[in-house]
């Protein structure tokens, strides 16, 4: 049976419902475990549904006996924001929905006489082992420190950071100070989520990560890995249920807020003081309204349940941009033109506002012409707005212009400006031939396109990892290292594991407000 600090019997009673101190709903879920006892049968938690027999094998001098935990896999979406940019940052809503661009993180659990974990994420070079036994568990299990799979965890202990630090600042010593920047700050939230959930018991794994979310285009990478981890971690602790179809409202949420909160940890460590969004899209799915007032409080997080999957085209324009010298331009206009620049702010608001509005209605049909174009007029305002607020940038407005003159959708820049990614949502009955063009045509002046879903699953779960894939394997094929790390590019992971782009394959399973 795999280890934890924390036994799954008797858990919490009361969970907030969003992560990082949002809008608290107290649900109760009782998760009664049958324990082991000798010479019986037992049962294992059960995940996807499916319960898991176990027969213990007894004798004078045997102990029980716990199988290694079969390769599983786990997925979680990258996110955009639709609605609110900029507008955000001096207290306004904004709307962010999940993508069906994802991250996927295969587990696998090593044979008892092995006392390692590897983190491999070959999209940016990094591969590294540590000896289990010789980490830093003294001081992340310390009662002053211990933490346990249902703990709130609002900001990072810094005993435990520099508990840490002998075991990040030897991870690529040779590569360019950038590079190994991004690998230390990425093993950093990797292992402070391991120390965190696991124990000295836990059993010898490789966590290895491919993504086709594009890192550092603002489109919540690193929260999408964050919520692979979290997610990975208390499933091998044994301290999530499901996912399963029947599986009540309740209770699927309280397993999301529990990978929720520890993806928010992890979404600390890489960036300091994240706000809360990205690890929450990435958890739930659908779309979320986000609104910080005060940045010394914590967030209000709504979900939208009712935000409609729309098929939506990416384009990275492949232009640097920092988000930081974005917000500092908005904030310079703001200054020296406080009233108008105040009222495009407030304006933003209200787009966001209609949207929601909108959404949330009791009335509200997805399949509505009516309400598609309401929702790509919106779209097409609020790109007007940020334009005014001059973070927008040339290769933005090409990507509109000729988004616009196809006739397809409705475009905007998403997130920061200035670069970055713009999208689009496709109007229904757009000709293939004519998407077809506009492709070839953003593909002959450089940008990157990407065909996705918007509104879609959070985190899912692939248990074991075998996927059908038109395999004449017995029961279906079996992803393991070899496979996952061979598949060339987006193209490959998406055909060998994929989720979410098409259709949902057959053996992911997918928690659900």
């Amino acid at each position: 049976m795999a280890t934890g600090k924390a036994p799954l019997l008797n858990t919490d009673s009361s969970s907030a419902a969003i992560s990082n101190g949002g809008p608290v709903q107290f649900v109760r879920l009782e998760e009664d475990l049958e324990r082991f006892s000798l010479g019986r049968r037992s049962t294992m938690p059960a995940v996807n549904g499916d319960t898991q027999l176990l027969r213990l094998r007894t004798g004078p001098e045997r102990k029980f006996s716990s199988p290694m935990m079969p390769a599983f896999m786990v997925s979680a979406p990258g996110k955009v924001i639709v609605y609110g940019e900029h507008a955000v940052v001096h207290g306004k809503a904004a709307i962010a929905g999940a993508i069906s661009l994802r991250s996927y993180l295969l587990v696998t659990t090593l044979s008892k006489s092995r006392r390692t974990v590897t983190l491999r994420f070959p999209d940016i070079s990094l591969d590294h082992t540590w000896n289990i036994e010789d980490l830093p568990w003294s001081t992340f299990q310390h009662p002053s420190k211990k933490k346990f799979y249902y703990s709130l965890v609002t900001s990072l202990d810094p005993d435990l950071i520099e508990a840490m630090k002998p075991h990040i600042s030897n991870i690529s010593p040779h590569l360019p100070p950038e590079t190994r920047k991004i690998h230390q700050a990425s093993a950093s939230g990797f292992l402070y989520l391991y120390l965190s959930l696991g124990s000295q018991t836990s059993p010898a794994s490789i966590f290895t990560l491919r993504s086709t979310i594009p890192i550092g285009a603002g489109l919540g990478s690193s929260a999408s890995i964050c919520v692979c981890l979290s997610s990975a971690l208390l499933l091998q602790i044994r301290a999530l249920s499901g996912p399963h179809p029947d599986q009540p409202g309740e209770e699927a949420s309280l397993q999301l807020e529990r990978i929720n909160r520890w993806a928010f940890v992890g979404e600390m460590c890489i960036h300091g003081n994240p706000s809360g969004v990205d690890n929450t899209v990435a958890s739930g799915g659908k779309a979320v309204v986000f609104k910080r007032e005060d940045y010394q409080k914590p967030p209000t997080v709504t979900l939208l349940k009712n935000f409609p999957e729309l098929p939506l085209l990416l384009v990275n324009t492949r232009q640097s941009r920092s988000t930081h010298t974005e917000v500092a331009k908005v904030g310079v206009l703001k200054k020296a033109h406080p009233v108008v620049t105040n009222m495009m702010l407030d304006a933003i608001d209200k787009v966001t506002e209609s949207a929601h509005t909108l959404i949330s209605s009791p009335k509200f049909d997805k399949n509505d012409p009516a309400t598609l174009q309401h929702l790509g007029e919106l779209i097409v305002i609020n790109h007007g707005l940020l334009v005014s607020l001059g973070v927008s940038h040339p290769k933005l407005e090409r990507i509109r212009e000729l988004v616009d003159h196809a006739g397809v959708g409705w475009a905007k820049l998403t997130g920061a400006g200035g670069g970055g990614c713009a999208i689009a949502v496709l109007k229904p009955g757009v000709k293939h031939e004519t998407l077809q063009g506009l492709e070839v045509q953003l593909d002959s002046e450089g940008f990157e396109i990407y065909q996705t879903t918007l509104g879609g699953d959070g985190v899912g779960v692939l248990w074991p990892a075998v996927l059908k894939n038109g395999s004449d394997e017995d029961g279906g094929e079996e992803i393991d290292q070899e496979k996952f790390l061979m598949a060339v590019g987006n193209e490959g992971v998406e055909r060998l594991v994929g989720v979410g782009m098409d259709e949902t394959r057959e053996g992911w399973k997918f928690w659900r407000y």
